[in-house]
């Protein structure tokens, strides 16, 4: 490898260390001078805050209204067992949202892992606690699994359906992320830089998989600083009525104008109500025999129509 360092063709190489399902430390190097706070930073805060997952949304306990019922040979209320719902886990391979079900007969004590997941989901942490039944009695419960983004309070899903509760949702795979810089050698300088991401996630993706995923969503946005989007204006299409449809299709002899005025606004192309609307006064001035006095004869002819010149 070469001691310089081109930023237009960086090379580098990544490597982990100490990896399991839910932590490692994540090394790029070598960056160059200052690289690695800005490549560092940007990946951070990618990780904490854009990634996509999934989470329960909401749920509805059988034979309850609300969040403050009990049940029956339940230990936890329903406002507890909504508290151990919001932590679960899950990974989703597919889909954006999907129904799951839990059924359990008593004397048991339900676990995450008895949870019925619907198709592209899956429960990581099965020993996540969820109620205790006792003998004789029953929990059921109906749960939606959504896909999503950042933090999503309750409040923010609006529902009418009795005994439905939205829970406050996280979907954020990544429970916290930290990074240092240090400096290291390539050949006989030692001013590259080394970047040291510590990672942990929720065990839905391995930090070595958010990493790529941050990598990727940050490759898409700055594509775009290189290929902008052209901004295509939407043509606001105007509907007249049929009256005034009528007027625009008037003649400029129709409008009582003098003839001079008539006919020079005929030989500069001006020959309906709707050329004229359409133009600026400045332009109509400009034509040949005509001037500033005669736009304002025109304007006050329009007006009698009911229309007005622009910037009038």
């Amino acid at each position: 490898m070469s001691d310089t360092f081109n930023v237009l063709q960086p090379e580098f190489f990544m490597r982990v260390e100490g990896e399991t399902n839910t932590a490692a430390d994540v090394i790029f190097e070598p960056l160059g001078q200052g690289y690695g706070h800005t490549v560092g930073n940007a990946l951070r805060r990618v990780l904490l805050t854009s990634l996509p997952g999934a989470a329960i949304a909401s749920y509805q306990v059988e034979g309850t209204q609300h969040q403050y019922d009990t049940l029956e040979g339940i230990t936890e209320d329903v406002f507890e067992i909504g508290l151990n719902l919001k932590q679960v886990r899950i990974r989703h391979t597919a889909g954006e949202s999907a129904s799951c079900t839990l059924s359990v007969n008593g004397p048991a004590t339900v676990t995450a892992g008895d949870i019925q997941m619907g198709a592209g989901f899956e429960v990581t942490n099965a020993e996540q606690h969820i109620a205790t039944v006792a003998d004789g009695a029953t929990l059921e419960i109906d749960m939606t699994v959504a896909v999503g983004v950042g933090y999503q309070t309750a409040s923010e899903k609006k529902t009418t359906t009795v005994g439905l509760i939205p829970l406050d949702t996280l979907y954020s795979p990544v429970e916290t992320v930290s990074y240092s810089v240090e400096a290291t050698r390539v050949g006989s300088r030692t001013d590259f830089d080394k970047l040291i991401l510590s990672i942990t996630t929720d065990g839905s993706i391995t930090p070595t998989q958010a990493v790529k995923q941050a990598g990727e969503i940050l490759v898409s946005h700055f594509s775009m600083v290189v290929n902008p989007a052209e901004k295509v204006e939407e043509v606001q299409e105007e509907t007249l009525s049929p009256d005034e449809a009528e007027t625009m299709r008037l003649t400029v002899e129709e409008l009582d104008l003098p003839t001079r005025i008539a006919n020079a606004l005929r030989k500069g192309g001006y020959t309906t109500v709707d050329d004229l609307r359409t133009a600026q006064p400045e332009e109509i001035a400009k034509v040949k025999n005509l001037g500033e006095k005669s736009v304002d004869v025109i304007a006050e002819a329009l007006e009698k129509k009911g229309v007005t010149l622009l910037g009038e």
